[in-house]
């Protein structure tokens, strides 16, 4: 019986499918993690090593070159010893970084040590959607799937709150604070907790079934899937078999195609890849501390605004979860391109018209009320729906044979956008921030272009069934 004909609903233990998603989405938390704890240190760090505009925009961006190169050989690479040793490896190198940037006596070792957390962002990047991606039932894949951004936000949110509490401690994040260390150093050496309970948490996790079939161990993968399925496990073996005796060890040529070089499907995943973060998404996570600051906030007050924000994001990707495998992905994604081209439009309007003090737009009154909903609302609609809908499709949209190497490719071309917009951002702001939002209000209507002309429907089919 193909595929296709298979009507006969799923049974899976729903409470085991979340668990093992939760685990292996642990590794988004570190990736939220890391992407937002430098956002409390920037200040500090620029001035305690006299740091230009340009340097400490690499120095807060240095982390995604280390990523680049991460996504792009972990999607491999887990397909030669398994995804469960990648997560390991990833979990490693964030414990290792995180020690390195506590004890960094200057920028280039500072750079170093951000590149090589930066290793292991990447790896987490790929693997926790393409774990979920293949040990979640079909019909919760969506909600299972959003789990990865559900962490990154989370992780997000806890570096935030740990930056202002350590910050807060201390009377600033550059002041001593425990031992004759900074407080910005403290707030670096707050990864190793999560970094150790990642490391700790994968082994608990089983190996995914795909990759259990297409090394042989058959035994082993029906373990697997009886840890989530209830019914239906053996025609699952089956199924996954069968794609694999058809498909040929995975290789970037097989990428190749007949659209610029490569397989539309590809195109399309690192399009999506590229869109989400050139909305200027982590601009607002890099800089929001910074950004309030020159604005006219204090410190103090622009670590809380950048706490209630992450707060938001937690609660948008919830709804997101809830309606994702309901309404479908390009649904959320129109929606959210809509939103945010509106939030973003709005602040660039504002920026752009703001007085200027000391060479900053000053907000007062009225226009920090607006731009503070705006920015808001921005994370709203990224929330609900680019943040957690790419890593849905990109852990889905790719058949068996390419899906690792697809996914880090697509990927790779993420972190490179996110650190080609995070570099420019402190450059575009000093040309003026209504510059910088209006370009991000510009990629946010050409997003919502591309959903529409281009982006599938992957809502409820199985993994075994994507082309």
């Amino acid at each position: 019986m193909s595929i296709e004909q298979k009507k006969v609903p799923e049974e899976f233990y729903t409470g085991r499918a979340i668990l093992l998603a939760t685990v292996a989405a642990l590794g988004g938390f570190l990736f939220g993690f890391d992407t937002a704890v430098v956002n409390g240190t920037v200040n500090a760090v620029r001035d305690q090593f006299e740091l230009s505009a340009g340097i400490i925009g690499f120095v807060v961006s240095s982390a995604l070159l280390g990523c680049v190169a991460g996504a792009f050989i972990a999607g491999r690479l887990a397909d030669k010893i398994g995804r469960i040793r990648v997560m390991m490896i990833a979990a490693a190198l964030f414990f290792v970084s995180s020690v390195g940037c506590t004890f960094a006596f200057g920028t280039v070792d500072l750079i170093a040590w951000r590149m090589l957390g930066g290793l292991g962002v990447g790896a987490a990047s790929v693997i926790a959607p393409a774990y979920i991606a293949e040990i979640a039932p079909a019909s919760i894949r969506g909600r299972l799937g959003s789990l990865q951004q559900l962490a990154i936000v989370s992780g997000i949110f806890v570096a935030l709150l740990t930056n202002a509490w350590l910050a807060g401690l201390a009377g600033g994040a550059a002041q001593d604070l425990w031992f004759g260390l900074e407080a910005w150093r403290w707030m670096f050496f707050a990864e190793v907790i999560p970094a150790v309970a990642y490391g700790i948490l994968a082994l608990t996790i089983p190996e995914s079934p795909r990759y259990l079939v297409k090394i042989g161990r058959i035994k082993e993968a029906r373990e697997a899937l009886a840890r989530i399925l209830k019914t239906g496990i053996e025609d699952r073996l089956k199924d996954i078999a069968g794609t694999m005796k058809r498909e040929t060890k995975s290789r970037f040529s097989d990428l190749r195609g007949p659209v610029l070089g490569f397989l539309p499907v590809v195109w399309i995943g690192m399009l999506l890849s590229m869109f989400q973060q050139f909305v200027g998404i982590n601009v607002i996570f890099y800089y929001s501390s910074s950004l309030w600051q020159s604005v006219g906030f204090s410190e103090a007050d622009a670590m809380a605004q950048s706490v209630i924000t992450s707060v938001v994001n937690i609660s948008v990707t919830i709804v997101a979860i809830l309606l994702i495998d309901k309404i479908g992905r390009r649904r959320l994604l129109m929606i959210g391109s809509t939103g945010m081209f509106l939030c973003l439009g709005t602040m660039a309007w504002i920026f752009g018209n703001a007085p200027l003090v000391d060479g900053e737009p000053a907000l007062s009154g009225a226009t920090g009320v607006v731009a503070l909903i705006a920015a808001n609302g921005f994370i709203v609609f990224f929330g609900m729906s680019w943040g957690p809908a790419v890593w849905v499709l990109l852990g889905e949209m790719f058949n068996n044979r390419i899906r690792g190497t697809a996914l880090g490719m697509a990927a790779a071309v993420q972190w490179l956008a996110n650190f080609t917009i995070s570099t420019t951002f402190p450059a575009l702001s000093d040309l003026g921030l209504g510059i910088a939002y209006g370009l991000y209000t510009l990629f946010a209507f050409l997003s919502l272009v591309f959903v529409m002309k281009f982006v599938p429907e992957t809502k409820g089919k199985q993994l075994e069934e994507m082309e």
